[in-house]
């Protein structure tokens, strides 16, 4: 897998894309006129995303019939150093519609544990955890 990136003014604003074709553009979040997302931004939409995709797949070779589904991803930072990585991230994931709520905890469970490669790839480093939510009631563990 291969990506480039493309810087687009004279500041931070960087356009990347990957072999799809489609672009990304990344800024630093620190300067006056923002115009793309920051790198550690992205890293928790890939996280989401990753997750996401994994979760629908699964439900639906189930049968579950999703209705809406979306995501919250939330991360903590520490310093080290001069860089501030994510310690913790914080999934919470909503689905609506005819889901039974094991099956979707279940799905859930799957794609953190064994197919989505962004939360492997973070591994120990960084302590996830996630909650789900089926027609607005959490899905106890």
């Amino acid at each position: 897998m291969k990506v480039t990136l493309k810087r687009q003014n004279d500041a931070f604003l960087f356009e990347g894309k990957g072999a799809t074709g489609h672009s990304v553009f990344i800024d630093n979040s620190t300067v006056e006129e923002v115009k793309g997302s920051s790198p550690m931004e992205l890293l928790l939409m890939a996280v989401g995303s990753c997750n996401a995709i994994d979760i629908v797949s699964i439900l639906n070779k189930q049968k579950q019939k999703i209705d809406s589904y979306s995501i919250s991803v939330e991360g903590k930072r520490v310093e080290v150093q001069q860089a501030k990585p994510f310690k913790a991230i914080a999934i919470a994931i909503y689905l609506e519609g005819d889901i039974e709520p094991k099956k979707a905890l279940r799905a859930a469970e799957l794609s953190f544990t064994k197919y989505c490669s962004v939360s492997m790839t973070l591994g120990d480093a960084v302590e996830l955890t996630y909650e789900v939510f089926v027609n607005g009631k959490k899905v106890e563990k």
